[in-house]
């Protein structure tokens, strides 16, 4: 399979599935152990909120940038920055914005409206993933665009892009350019881009050994039968 329709394969899987084959379970047949699940920061954590859960899962190459107050010092960059950034990398992308405003306003900085989304999808991303607040939710809801946010705000004051295709970090998870990115409205998992078609491959077979153990279970009646359909699985072990 292309990459391209490793990706496409990658929407029919949810983000809680691909968590468990990059690392959750080590020791496990379909986990390939790729961080330390506990010691690296490889997805988001609860802070951050689904916009649009129906659209369902999306996967796609990282774009990074930083954004926070002008500098009048600083002038390297611009939101045509990024958007170059977007336009050169394979598609789909998702855009990673680490917010790194000051304390007092970090919460009242609605970035990535209506404008930004437009553009974003004109240059093949599909979604965001940002640990600060955004806006023009109802505007961004008719552009099948997912976003991935720390709250919702209606304004925000002058910025600035102070960072392009760098390492970032979002609520819990590090992000370097060029990895996949994977949400939905459980939240958001990285891993290595040459590992595309090893997780597509361990998520599938993951799935279908989950599909007959709950369906399993949905028939059983008892502790006893229970036990029987999850004997040697991790929730057996003490």
């Amino acid at each position: 399979m292309t990459e391209l329709e490793l990706l496409e394969e990658l929407k029919k899987i949810d983000t809680p599935t691909i968590t468990n084959v990059v690392a959750t379970y080590p020791g496990r047949p379909h986990c390939l152990e790729i961080y330390n699940p506990w010691s690296e920061n490889w997805y988001t954590d609860n802070r951050l909120q689904c916009w649009y859960p129906a659209l369902g899962p999306i996967a796609g190459y990282a774009v990074t940038c930083t954004y926070g107050l002008p500098d009048h010092t600083y002038k390297g960059h611009s939101w045509l920055t990024v958007l170059e950034a977007m336009d050169k990398i394979g598609k789909p992308s998702i855009l990673c914005l680490q917010q790194k405003f000051p304390e007092a306003i970090a919460d009242k900085v609605g970035l990535s409206g209506g404008n930004m989304t437009s553009s974003m999808r004109a240059c093949g991303a599909i979604g965001c993933v940002t640990n600060g607040p955004s806006r023009d939710i109802h505007e961004i809801r008719l552009m099948n665009f997912q976003y991935l946010t720390r709250g919702i705000c209606a304004g925000h004051g002058p910025q600035a892009v102070h960072a392009v295709q760098v390492p970032v970090s979002i609520c819990g998870m590090d992000v370097a350019p060029n990895e996949i990115i994977h949400m939905d409205e459980n939240g958001a998992v990285k891993f290595p881009a040459d590992r595309l078609e090893d997780v597509v491959k361990c998520a599938k077979a993951l799935l279908a050994e989950e599909d007959e153990r709950v369906g399993q279970l949905l028939k059983a009646r008892g502790i006893e039968a229970v036990k029987k359909i999850m004997g040697g699985h991790q929730y057996a072990k003490k």
